[in-house]
């Protein structure tokens, strides 16, 4: 029972965890990279890319609901990791129980690298232009 409730844990918070990790990619893929290339004078390198990749050509016309439904995966996976966690790990895992331990660090390392890629893509896709056209001027 208690071998089973930890399993289930360590299962949802991975799960959660990569799927942070890979919406944020798809908007770095998506809406971030296509735009820094173009900013450094890549243009051939985005058409080729797209035609290799057409699905993100439809992913960056809805780039406002990638970038919403990745930061709310990102954000329910900071809420598992920090709030609902700790608490199943405390009457699940023994103190020293090196499994759980584990599995808690991954989980942790995997969402901060979420997170630091979709800030960059957030940056790149909605911040950046704007800055740079108000210097342009």
């Amino acid at each position: 029972m208690m071998t089973t409730l930890i399993q289930n844990e360590t299962r949802r918070s991975a799960l959660l965890s990569y799927f942070s990790l890979f919406t944020s990619l798809g908007t770095l893929l998506c809406c971030a990279l296509p735009s820094l290339l173009v900013l450094f004078g890549l243009g051939a390198s985005v058409v080729s890319m797209l035609s290799f990749l057409p699905w993100l050509v439809t992913l960056s016309r809805h780039k406002q609901w990638t970038f919403a439904v990745a930061g709310l995966l990102i954000a329910l996976g900071f809420v598992n990791l920090y709030i609902t966690g700790p608490r199943l790990k405390a009457k699940t895992c023994d103190s020293g129980d090196s499994a759980c331990d584990d599995a808690s660090r991954a989980s942790e390392i995997v969402l901060w690298v979420s997170a630091a890629i979709y800030a960059v893509g957030f940056f790149v896709a909605y911040v950046l232009g704007p800055i740079l056209t108000s210097l342009d001027r």
